[in-house]
């Protein structure tokens, strides 16, 4: 993968909550434009701080993240504000990342209203137009507008919270771990959802899970942590073939294959 390919760099990041506390140590990989990396691992290992790190969410304690050739964490505020329409995250829990007393409506809207395009962004649709097809990008009909979240079944919320994360048709998601809240056979159609919406718009993912067979079907590469460290990096089929690490073998074995 050559320097112009790469979108997002992490070299050796660290975080540490306290003496002797490391939840992340020297952890670096690269993050191909319109790649899929899978990063995997058991409950507490550090994904999601990684993750957020990324994002400039949490700031790390030792390392560098570059964003297009960019210093990120070199940023000030006003430039990281401008960074962040293109880039953003899709939490795990599909409830609670949304505002319970706000219509659906209020919710997609928002992103604009923050990032003040409104008005540019809206253009020639108007409001509601322009909202009515980000919900159509995502499966879902004009009528969601006007409802709460309280009043969708999980896969809908999550379909709501995918919808808010592209309005400003960002270049990079981070999913962290989006289907593990839901079912199984609606989480398989949210993971053929993120996978349309990647090659219509040539998105690049990070894809958090604890889920092997789940990472091999989605994603190109694959990073395994354990305990805060990266043990295993790799081409998703050579790794989910021929891990070398044993606790790769483990992560393998733990989780069946999932229908999608």
């Amino acid at each position: 993968m050559s320097g112009s390919d790469v979108l997002v760099k992490a070299r050796g990041l660290v975080k540490q909550y306290g003496p002797g506390a490391r939840v992340v140590d020297d952890v670096s990989f690269t993050i191909g434009r319109g790649e899929t990396l899978g990063l995997v691992g058991e409950s507490g290992s550090g994904k999601s701080t990684v993750a957020r790190m990324l994002l400039r969410l949490i700031e790390p304690t030792d390392g560098a993240v570059s964003y297009g050739g960019r210093d990120l964490l070199a940023m000030k505020a006003g430039e990281l504000r401008a960074m962040r329409r293109r880039m953003q995250i899709v939490f795990q829990d599909p409830f609670a990342a949304l505002n319970p007393r706000m219509k659906v409506r209020e919710i997609l809207a928002e992103p604009f209203a923050i990032h003040g395009e409104r008005e540019a962004e809206l253009r020639g649709k108007g409001q509601r137009g322009r909202l009515r097809e980000m919900l159509g990008e995502v499966g879902l009909e004009e009528s969601a507008l006007e409802r709460y979240p309280h009043e969708f079944s999980g896969g809908q919320r999550q379909r709501v919270n995918i919808a808010r994360a592209l309005a400003l048709r960002p270049e990079f998601l981070v999913l962290d771990e989006p289907v593990s809240a839901l079912d199984v056979s609606v989480g398989a159609q949210v993971i053929n959802l993120l996978r349309d919406l990647q090659r219509r718009y040539g998105l690049t993912y990070l894809f958090i899970s604890h889920s092997m067979p789940l990472v091999r079907y989605l994603c190109d590469r694959v990073a395994v942590m354990r305990k805060g460290r990266l043990v295993e990096l790799g081409e998703c089929e050579q790794v989910c073939e021929a891990p070398r690490e044993a606790y790769t073998r483990e992560l393998i074995g733990a989780t069946p294959e999932m229908r999608v």
